[in-house]
């Protein structure tokens, strides 16, 4: 029983991926040209998310910073989840609902991308870092699931949303996983080409 339970999860993840092909592909791509004009241009990526979704931001920001699958010059991109003194500080004196946009408001210039991530899209603390954001005339790449929720009614023609079909936090995670896999392959793609053949 707890096998075929297993066996579930790796299947309703594929399925879903299989699923989100087709409608996520041309989101994706839209972001990928949103960060690669920020980058190109100078400017940066801020990158926002709770629980889980702090770990995705982390793990993109290492992924631009470092490197994905190849060498590359370093790409300026910031988690606003690790600095534990401005979390708490923000969070104790103003609320958690301020921990991201108070960051926004201070790093955040014309030009510069705030990728969030919320499974929800309800999450008050991505929805003020949103605001903040376009108050800042910044571009905003929304990674959600389910409708979008509060953040998709926020978004405009110039941000990107990139909803997963699913009600379920575990699927849109690891579709979410996948996606800022896929940011950062375009990513090196656009800006440094096909890689060489080693053959």
């Amino acid at each position: 029983m707890l096998e075929q339970r297993i066996q579930q999860h790796f299947f309703d993840s594929a399925d879903l991926k299989y699923q989100s092909a087709e409608s996520l592909t041309g989101p994706i791509a839209r972001a990928v040209d949103v960060l690669a004009t920020a980058v190109s241009n100078g400017h940066k990526i801020l990158i926002c998310g709770n629980g889980g979704s702090a770990a995705d931001s982390q793990h993109l920001a290492a992924e631009l910073v470092g490197r994905f699958e190849r060498e590359r010059p370093e790409l300026a991109a910031i988690a606003l989840t690790t600095d534990t003194s401005i979390l708490t500080a923000v969070a104790n004196d103003y609320g958690f609902d301020h921990v991201f946009s108070k960051q926004v408001r201070a790093l955040g210039l014309p030009g510069d991308v705030l990728v969030a991530f919320s499974t929800s899209g309800n999450s008050s603390s991505i929805v003020e870092a949103v605001r903040v954001a376009q108050e800042r005339e910044m571009s905003v790449v929304a990674l959600t699931g389910r409708s979008g929720g509060r953040v998709a009614g926020l978004l405009r023609e110039v941000d990107v949303h990139i909803a997963v079909p699913n009600d379920r936090t575990a699927r849109i995670q690891e579709v979410h996983l996948l996606t800022l896999h896929c940011l950062c392959d375009g990513l090196d793609w656009l800006l440094m080409g096909e890689p060489e053949s080693s053959e």
